[in-house]
């Protein structure tokens, strides 16, 4: 079992700034992919980033490529999300969700874990 909680959301402008933390307790989590999802309002959860066990593969939506980085900290069970050039269409919670996969899946149905999510929104 994989708890999982989301910080570092908050009010920003566009252009702005955010780096989310994604704080991993329970099993080993450095075994696990990582994924970054978000949800507005009326809208599905659409996947925005991912990263492999061992942080040395990435995948980006074309939506954040260029803009938002993600990262991980196997030592401190964090993984983050570097978010710069913030737009208003930004704006969702953002969930982070883990799974001892193979592969960075896109598909939010492939990850069994989730945290609570942490709100973003970003002002135009």
């Amino acid at each position: 079992q994989v708890s999982l909680v989301e910080s570092g959301g908050g009010l920003v402008q566009a252009g702005g700034s955010l780096r989310l933390s994604c704080a991993a307790s329970g099993r080993t989590f450095n075994n696990y992919v990582v994924g970054w999802f978000r949800q507005a309002p009326g809208k599905e959860r659409e996947f925005v980033a991912a990263i492999s066990w061992s942080g040395g593969g990435t995948r980006y939506a074309d939506s954040v490529k260029g803009r938002f980085t993600i990262s991980r900290d196997n030592a401190k069970n964090t993984v983050y999300l570097q978010m710069n050039s913030l737009k208003p269409e930004d704006t969702s919670v953002y969930y982070c969700a883990a799974d001892h996969l193979s592969f960075m899946h896109t598909s939010s149905v492939r990850y069994g874990y989730w945290g609570q999510g942490t709100q973003v929104t970003v002002s135009s």
